[in-house]
């Protein structure tokens, strides 16, 4: 496979020591409108330095600087002359390499704390309040910084809560800028950039689109391509973004797998084929799906099963496009998916996290996949998605729909899937869509997945009978990033709306009700 497109010259460089919060420091990065890329910090410093980044940040992570294996950082990376950022675990590993002191004295501190800020004209706090909210999480702290550096900002538990050394260019905060919990962050981070590491603000969406489309023509080369559209943002996006760097080498095919919500086939191939001009293959799939799910329950084992067939029909799918093209003796080597980074991370694909389900295109894949993957966008963001589908010119209506899982209700029905829950589903979930899009809701909430309790039955009354009948739930949420996200408080008036369309029109639900959970502990999908 060729190698990726080497990254523009100002790249900022975040070190993973294991956060959750790694990919969410690029894209902060990247709001700041410039570059960023990820890198483990398993790899050498050498290797680091080899990529030539403009200004290093250094992330947090659930070690303790004083745990045996915990990672560790060679103190070259400091004296190469190049702009480092530490962050939380990143900032106590900065102060215990240069010659500070970190101490295990129980000085924790978790959440929303208090930063008092001591030098308030420094690099980092120029602009800022003395008196800032920001997020720690840290049970070591740092009491004294070492040698050079000037203290900038402290908290009543933590003396060392920040440090500076403009003469190095090395610059740490105890805690963590990059979440919004942290009221000034985001200026903090963006004047290491600018004033510590004296980056421009040069890298935009625009640029997103040319080294995509520049590492896709050298991967794929003179190469068929297939990918699967699911009706979603996101896989509609990475085909055209594909569509734009390969042209007629790419054959997008949208199944219908029987899972869709009403309408969603029939706006893919009406939408995104007038914006595109690619080449749409429809394959109906239905009766394979839910012959493929009869029976099945586990959440895990359906979204296995739907990843399964959806390679599957791809490969037959595949066969077909090289013998309606008449290409003898050639085959479609690529496959083209929408994977999203919250994707990856939530299938075990970060440093140091943990595997909480498998996503149909990243832990549900075949071992025997015959395709090579072609993900354009998997160290993206939603938003970023969306932006970089404006920047190609497809319609709002793609751009800005709800995001959809790809085992699409699949995944809603809790318990079998059948063709009659599927339908029920449907039409709840139709109508949920219709009353918060009538309401103007459509770009204050993230999404509103509606969820069928099929396996569970309430009492109710209607027309003055009882009824035994499914309870149907409305999962609304916010979110920036779907990495956590907040139960959204939509208007009563709009929720009874919903409610009572629900157990009118709807038959066999009769009960409606509101998950007010957030994530964590909740995912954004019951499974």
């Amino acid at each position: 496979m060729a190698a990726a497109t080497p990254a523009p010259p100002d790249t900022v460089l975040v070190v993973d020591f294991g956060a959750q919060y790694a990919q969410l420091i690029a894209r902060r990065v990247r709001e700041a409108r410039v570059y960023s890329e990820i890198v483990p910090s398993t790899m050498p410093v050498a290797e680091i330095l080899a990529k030539k980044p403009k200004a290093i940040i250094l992330s947090g992570g659930p070690s303790s600087v004083y745990e045996e294996g915990a990672p560790k950082l060679d103190r070259a990376l400091f004296e190469a002359g190049v702009p480092v950022f530490g962050m939380c675990y990143g900032f106590q590993l900065m102060a215990q390499s240069l010659g500070g002191t970190v101490d295990n004295n129980g000085a924790r501190e978790y959440g929303g704390t208090p930063l008092h800020v001591s030098r308030p004209g420094s690099t980092l706090f120029q602009g800022t309040p003395e008196e800032q909210s920001v997020w720690m999480s840290h049970g070591d702290a740092c009491s004294a910084a070492p040698e050079g550096f000037t203290v900038t900002a402290s908290t009543d538990a933590v003396p060392v809560a920040a440090f500076e050394c403009d003469e190095r260019r090395l610059y740490g905060v105890q805690y963590h800028p990059e979440v919004m919990h942290s009221t000034h962050g985001q200026q903090v981070l963006e004047h290491f950039l600018y004033r510590g590491a004296g980056l421009e603000p040069t890298w935009t969406t625009h640029n997103v689109v040319e080294e995509q489309v520049a590492a896709i023509r050298e991967q794929v080369g003179d190469k068929r391509v297939i990918c699967g559209l699911s009706g979603g943002v996101d896989s509609a996006v990475a085909a055209a973004l594909v569509q734009k760097a390969v042209g007629d080498q790419l054959t997008c095919v949208f199944v219908d797998h029987g899972l869709l919500r009403k309408g969603e086939g029939e706006q893919v191939e009406k939408d995104f084929v007038a914006a595109t001009g690619v080449q749409l293959k429809v394959v109906d799939a239905q009766e394979r799906f839910l012959a493929a799910l009869a029976g099945k329950t586990d959440p895990e084992e359906k979204r296995k099963i739907i990843g399964r067939e959806f390679i599957r029909v791809f490969e037959q799918a595949a066969a077909e496009v090289v013998a309606e093209a008449g290409a003898h003796g050639e085959s479609v080597e690529f496959l083209v998916q929408g994977t999203l980074y919250p994707d990856v991370v939530e299938s075990g694909g970060g440093t140091g996290t943990a595997n909480i389900k498998s996503h149909h295109n990243v832990g549900g894949l075949p071992e025997d996949l015959q395709f090579r993957l072609v993900e354009p966008l998997r160290k993206l963001f939603k938003d970023e998605v969306r932006k970089v589908g404006e920047e190609l010119g497809l319609p709002a209506e793609i751009v800005w729909r709800q995001p959809f899982p790809g085992p699409g209700l699949g995944i809603r029905i809790i318990g079998e899937v059948t063709r009659d829950r599927l339908d029920l589903l449907r039409d709840a979930d139709a109508i949920a869509r219709e009353e918060l899009t009538a309401a103007g809701l459509d770009r204050e909430i993230w999404q509103c997945p509606v969820v069928l309790l099929a396996d569970v039955r309430s009492v109710g009354v209607q027309g003055d009978g009882r009824t035994y009948g499914h309870p149907v739930v409305l999962r609304p949420v916010s979110s920036e990033d779907a990495m956590t996200a907040d139960w959204s408080r939509l208007p009563y008036d709009v929720l009874a709306r919903i409610s009572t369309r629900i157990t009118n029109e709807v038959r066999d639900v009769n009960r409606v009700v509101l998950d007010v959970t957030s994530k964590p502990p909740g995912t954004i999908e019951w499974e």
